[in-house]
């Protein structure tokens, strides 16, 4: 029974003169449904815009297009390796998980491209559940402790930011270090990042109001640290 999943729906080397009208809407039909699939996974727990949702969407069924036309036929194949090989992306890199969403939908419409629909479907709900399992698991975040953070302080010209705060750092800290320094208002403030990890989170307040007693009342931030965007 489950062999049936491997089996191809299409003719043994077929080609998209001899694939039927019901043949071709139901490849089509089902790239279309596990294309939406795998927008949907992309879009699980993850930052995404309108546009590449709908691409990827749409890629399974232009992927199944293009393999439709060029299978079996050698110097075709080669053309279209041509034309895809003058293709440049505009836009900015991608993050892993936009490539990764890429190469699924790929994956798919090449499945169904041949036939294997039955396969297409099981092997999108396998990703889907991995995908699932794998962002509520505790794998790729941080090894115990509390998350680091972004603290951002504004001080005046002569303090010296290098040591102003070692001792709240000591105190409230158990990893600090200075990410960067730049000068503003004319060169009469400092504005300064410091990357922190706090011993108890809840203290946060505490440290916040330590500093701004000792920098003139001036302004200081605390969040998250602005993350370089992963490439693959």
């Amino acid at each position: 029974m489950l062999d049936s999943l491997f089996s191809s729906v299409l003719a043994t080397e077929s080609t998209a003169s001899s694939l039927s009208v019901e043949t071709f809407l139901l490849c089509s039909v089902v790239s279309l449904a596990l294309g939406i699939c795998v927008a949907l996974i992309y879009m699980y727990k993850h930052k995404y815009s309108k546009n590449f949702v709908v691409t990827l969407a749409l890629l399974p069924i232009i992927v199944q297009m293009v393999i439709a036309l060029v299978n079996g036929n050698i110097g075709t194949g080669v053309a279209v390796m041509g034309v895809f090989s003058l293709v440049r992306f505009r836009s900015i890199p991608g993050s892993a998980k936009d490539i990764g969403a890429v190469f699924l939908a790929m994956a798919v419409g090449l499945a169904t491209a041949m036939g294997f629909i039955g396969l297409a479907v099981l092997f999108t709900v396998i990703v889907a559940i991995a995908n699932i399992a794998l962002v509520n698991s505790p794998l790729g975040g941080k090894l115990g402790g509390a998350e680091p953070k972004s603290l951002r302080v504004t001080m005046p010209e002569d303090m010296d930011y290098c040591t102003a705060f070692d001792d709240l750092f000591e105190r409230f800290t158990s990893k600090h270090a200075l990410v960067h320094a730049k000068t503003t208002n004319m060169g009469s403030l400092y504005q300064i990042e410091y990357e922190i990890t706090l011993k108890d989170p809840r203290q946060e307040k505490l440290l916040l109001d330590a500093i701004r007693t000792r920098n003139g009342n001036l302004t200081v931030q605390c969040g998250r640290p602005i993350l370089v965007k992963e490439t693959l």
